[in-house]
């Protein structure tokens, strides 16, 4: 039952709660189109012991990177990395955001959204 303004009573079980706003976790969450080329969002799991693409977890890629996070040493692993395995040059992959934490953002130029899915994707399930 409703007020006469609108508001909800104790009682009133017609409509539900508003929903909170979620993060995209679908298989394409950590993927999105950029200016150029695409943005991926990292999970990155440094000193692990080999470098590799680790598969697709909590709406983010997970990498493990065999770099220790110190001076920038898992960041360039990363970047080392996903240059490798999209065919691109260094200097197109770019670490946008959380370069001194493990949740991180990269931009990649010149690579289309489909290519990137489907080679990290591969890769990652491989690992």
């Amino acid at each position: 039952m409703s007020a006469p303004d609108g508001r909800r009573t104790a009682h009133d079980t017609s409509a539900a709660p508003p929903a909170r706003s979620q993060p995209d976790t679908s298989a394409t969450g950590w993927l999105s189109s950029a200016p150029g080329g695409v943005r991926i969002l990292v999970t990155a799991s440094p000193r692990a012991s080999r470098t590799a693409v680790a598969g697709i977890a909590e709406g983010r890629l997970r990498v493990r990177l065999a770099a220790p996070p110190v001076e920038g040493a898992a960041n360039e692993e990363l970047v080392r990395l996903l240059s490798r395995s999209l065919g691109v040059p260094r200097s197109a992959v770019a670490v946008t955001a959380g370069l001194s934490g493990r949740r991180k953002t990269v931009v990649i130029r010149g690579v289309t959204e489909a290519a990137a899915q489907s080679l990290l994707e591969g890769i990652g399930r491989r690992a």
